[in-house]
């Protein structure tokens, strides 16, 4: 039996033996000898073996394919068609709304920081998870869990009794900002508010929602199933002689499933969590759930105002405080002396102690406040970045090993205009979101049970994780601060700094500020490592047996980012990310990155969705390059709708973009734009060819020919990167740069195109010779995305030139 499972069966089997009381059915002793020798995988007590072997028989159960079937194990499993088992699931709401709220990056640092204590720490927290292994953030702060039981849950005004009843092994997960988790039934709405008043006493104005409900044992094997099982009870005979149903088939139909194999993937442990998503959604849009007499949260925490009193900088509530430097004691302080509401200010503290950045905390602890912060139960992700590069072979620090600079040095950003002092050109950074893509679809046809979904949560998180660190090892180092920045934090000493922020790494989401030269590598990179990560688990259950056509699916056929070999089509993985990439000046507000970096997201997610017809799993990613807030006034599609695309009455279209990439194609575009860097294309005939893209076709293709023809050198790599790989002409031998053919608009109206699939790329080209009689090609290209890109490539090095110590693996 794995440890997933050693778990979940001791937690169900620690419900069933407390009851539905508010007492224990059986000694809490039993119930302790009970835990420690279910996960030693000894033999249990006397009193609950009967209660553990039907537990232990659980998942085992055959589906019944008939009603008479599920009745007879209704009578053979008393104890698990009699007994009751609650579920609770809960989390933080409107997150982005409760961190982007203010202006600043130490306010945003903090604000998610302060929710991931709460969500990785606080409420394992009440399960007593520093005890376990799998929680080691929780075992760091021991004491801090502790504390949290002692101080505040086990208080008589909040929820005395509840700490005695809950235990590690009854977390199903508590990964991505929510939790899942088994309790005992009479203790259902006692967690539930303990998850909800948690959030709110210590964010004050972070919303947060939290549901549970009571099943019987035997429906987390079965799914939802009725009081009583009779004739008129809903099974697998009158799900088939009612498949024409409208409802029935909206609920019970998949795709390439059979009737029966639908049936049973819906009836699972899928179907409770299904029921506590549904009531979740309810209860946070502030509704009543029938059969609940819990208080509604309809009114989320207000903060009264004043026209005439002084607000915080976020210009929300009334500041209470003002964090006023002394020329005495600076750390008494905060540079620009701001003003605060307390919730303004628990967020600035949070974000400190996440930075290390201790010497500034005084301003808090001189302000009187009884709230505190839970220091130890802080672990910013720059600490686990460099817990990760000590115990992973890296080339990080490259060549500033050779000035003994030793990495505990190295510190933390603390602004944007520190990160974008790393890039190159200086000034610029770039917001990366990423997001998992079929996820639920995932889960529905693939996670039957409890051991599924812990065993998936962990996964997802430990790849997402991995798949950010991998990417900025790779891609960035060490980067010591220009005077200027050096003197704002009153050092005399050079500062080196790691160049990013991590904002949050929250289940399958990822949100990071970096140096915008690197931003496109370090996107392409999160993308591979987390599909590399996910297909290096045992049992390859995420590897895919679907396989696509390369040379249908991607636009740029050359070889990928730094030499890589072309994908095949095979191997691939079930699940993959999205990626938004915003590139833009550092003194652009967080909060407006943050709309068009989700705008640039869901860009790239439509892509990946579109791709999948062609059984394509991987990856995409959106990039836009802004140098002036004033550059877009809308949305994104919309400016590329209206301003980037050019059509006439009977005329071709013709798209002045080519976004989004596969991440193929963005390693090519990278490739691409590094060849147009080594042949020294003059800037001035770049922004010339870009110009004339708006008057045609036939005019960018000749203006293009002449500037090329009259380049000195990197003729033949700029025809192999750029040429060759991206404007072959699909009809003939010819060549359209900088244009290529739409193949998205073709494979959207010609369902035709479907079958090219098993075609060949002449068959490809003739087929398509064919269908250009009943339809023009439109055209797009890429070249005003390569030179928006070109101030941020670095040309490229002669290998045998690069320094040596640049090429070696260090071990910090």
């Amino acid at each position: 039996m794995t440890n997933s499972q050693h778990s979940i069966t001791t937690a169900i089997s620690w419900c069933l033996a407390w009851g539905d009381k508010r007492q224990p059915k059986f000694d809490v002793t039993v119930l302790q000898q009970m835990r420690q020798a279910l996960n030693d995988g000894k033999a249990v007590p006397e009193e609950v073996r009967p209660l553990v072997e039907q537990v232990q028989e659980l998942q085992k159960l055959k589906f019944p394919a008939t009603l008479e079937e599920l009745k007879e194990f209704t009578e053979k499993y008393l104890i698990l068609w009699q007994s009751q088992i609650g579920l609770v699931y809960g989390g933080a709401t409107k997150i982005k709304q409760y961190v982007f709220e203010a202006a600043k990056l130490q306010d945003i640092r903090g604000a998610s920081a302060l929710l991931d204590r709460i969500n990785l720490v606080d409420l394992p927290a009440f399960f007593s998870c520093e005890q376990h292994l799998d929680y080691p953030q929780c075992q760091q702060a021991s004491d801090y869990c502790q504390q949290v039981r002692e101080d505040w849950l086990d208080k008589s005004e909040n929820f005395p009794q509840l700490s005695k009843t809950l235990i590690p092994e009854l977390i199903i997960y508590s990964t991505g900002g929510n939790i899942l988790a088994f309790c005992p039934a009479d203790f259902v709405d006692d967690l539930a508010n303990a998850i909800e008043k948690r959030y709110t006493e210590e964010t004050l104005t972070a919303n947060s929602c939290a549901v549970g409900a009571i099943f019987k044992p035997l429906e987390i094997r079965f799914g939802l199933l009725p009081h009583k099982i009779n004739s008129e009870t809903f099974w697998l005979e009158k799900y088939l002689n009612n498949l024409d149903n409208p409802l029935i088939k909206a609920y019970f139909e998949q795709a390439d499933t059979s009737p029966e194999e639908a049936f049973q993937e819906r009836k699972t442990f899928n179907e409770l969590a299904g029921k506590l998503a549904s009531q979740f959604n309810q209860r946070r849009n502030g509704n009543s759930l029938q059969g609940s007499d819990r208080a509604l949260r309809c009114y989320p925490p207000v903060l009264e105002t004043h026209p005439y009193l002084r607000r915080d900088e976020g210009d929300r509530r009334s500041a209470i405080l003002q964090a006023k430097s002394s020329p005495d004691d600076p750390s008494q302080g905060l540079p620009g002396d701001p003003w605060f509401s307390e919730a303004s200010a628990r967020k600035r503290v949070v974000g400190q102690i996440a930075k290390r950045d201790d010497s500034f905390v005084k301003w808090y602890e001189q302000a009187g406040f009884e709230w505190e912060p839970g220091e130890k139960g802080i672990d910013s992700w720059v600490n686990k970045f460099e817990r990760f590069l000590y115990e992973t072979p890296h080339k990080y620090y490259g060549k500033i090993r050779s000035e003994n600079l030793h990495p505990s040095r190295v510190k933390e950003a603390r602004s944007v205009r520190e990160i974008g002092d790393a890039s190159i050109p200086p000034g610029f950074v770039a917001y990366i979101y990423a997001d998992g893509n079929n996820m639920g679809g995932y889960i529905q046809k693939e996670i039957k049970n409890p051991k599924d979904y812990q065993r998936f949560s962990r996964d997802i998180f430990d790849a997402t994780e991995k798949c950010v660190y991998a990417a900025l090892t790779k891609h960035l180092q060490p980067h010591k601060l220009n005077p200027n920045l050096q003197s704002e934090r009153n050092s005399t000493k050079e500062v080196w700094i790691h160049p990013f922020e991590i904002l949050t790494i929250g289940g399958d989401d990822v949100m990071l500020i970096v140096p915008a030269d690197k931003a496109l590598a370090i996107a392409q990179t999160i993308g591979e490592e987390f599909e590399n990560e996910l297909l290096r688990k045992e049992g390859e259950r995420y590897k895919s047996d679907k396989e696509y056509n390369p040379q249908i699916v991607h636009r740029y056929q050359g070889k990928g980012y730094q030499g890589k070999e072309p994908p095949s089509g095979k191997n691939q993985c079930k699940l993959s990310m999205s990626v938004g990439v915003l590139i833009t000046a550092e003194d652009t507000p967080i909060y407006y990155a943050e709309k068009l970096t989700s705008q640039l997201l869901k860009s790239a997610k439509k892509r990946a969705k579109d791709l999948k017809k062609q059984d394509y799993y991987s990856g995409t990613v959106d990039f836009l390059v802004m140098k002036a807030v004033t550059m877009i006034s809308s949305n994104i599609s919309e400016f590329r709708s209206q301003g980037l695309t050019k059509s006439g009455l009977g005329q071709q279209k013709l798209k002045l973009y080519a976004a989004p990439y596969t991440l193929h194609e963005l390693g090519g575009l990278l490739e691409t734009a590094k060849a147009l860097k080594a042949a020294e294309f003059p800037k001035s005939q770049l922004y010339q060819i870009r110009s004339l893209l708006e008057r045609g076709k036939q005019t960018a293709i000749l203006n293009y020919r002449y500037f090329r023809v009259r380049l000195q050198h990197g003729q033949n790599e700029l025809q192999e990167k750029f040429e060759k790989a991206w404007c072959e002409a699909l009809t003939n031998g010819g060549n359209l740069a900088p244009w290529m053919t739409d193949k998205r608009t073709i494979h959207k109206n010609l369902t035709l195109l479907l079958l090219f699939e098993t075609f060949s790329q002449e068959q490809f080209k003739l087929q398509y010779a064919v269908l250009s009689l009943l339809k023009k090609s439109d055209y797009e290209t890429i070249w005003r995305e390569l030179v928006d890109l070109y101030p941020f490539i670095e040309k490229p090095q002669n290998p045998s030139t690069r320094p040596e110590s640049q090429q070696q693996t260090v071990q910090s």
